[in-house]
């Protein structure tokens, strides 16, 4: 299987990509005097971190007939000094909120996400040391 993109120049430092679904996403980054229309690419590798673990926890939870009444992961990079600047550590908080949360099948959902699952999460690991932690918000 593969995926292919494009990717159009849309003046400035503004770039729009397609996706094979047929969505497409703005990219751009920090430049003085122009506004912001997209995501930086650094980031959205962060966003694209998040996307795949999340499908994969929220599939695993629903086999699990795991109900939560809220989910958010919070995904921070620390980037090398030096160029090109890369992600050296990426820490994955993931923040479950419900009553009566099921604290240890929800921790399997986010191992089988981490261990198994979510091939964004192993390309990462090439490059990156990757930390998990799993917050419990019991109402």
């Amino acid at each position: 299987m593969s995926h292919k993109i494009t990717t159009n120049w849309k003046g400035n430092m503004l770039f729009d990509s397609d996706n094979p679904s047929g969505h497409h996403v703005m990219m751009d980054t920090d430049v003085e005097g122009q506004e912001r229309e997209g995501l930086s690419p650094k980031a959205l590798m962060l966003s694209s971190l998040a996307g795949c673990s999340g499908l994969d926890v929220v599939s695993v939870l629903e086999k699990m007939k795991v109900e939560v009444d809220d989910y958010k992961m919070v995904v921070e990079g620390q980037l090398t000094d030096e160029h090109p600047k890369i992600y050296h550590t990426v820490t994955i908080d993931y923040h479950f909120t419900g009553k009566d949360l099921n604290e240890s099948k929800i921790k399997k959902a986010v191992d089988l996400s981490a261990e198994k699952y979510c091939g964004v999460m192993e390309m990462f690991r090439q490059f990156a040391d990757v930390k998990i932690n799993i917050i419990f918000h019991n109402n």
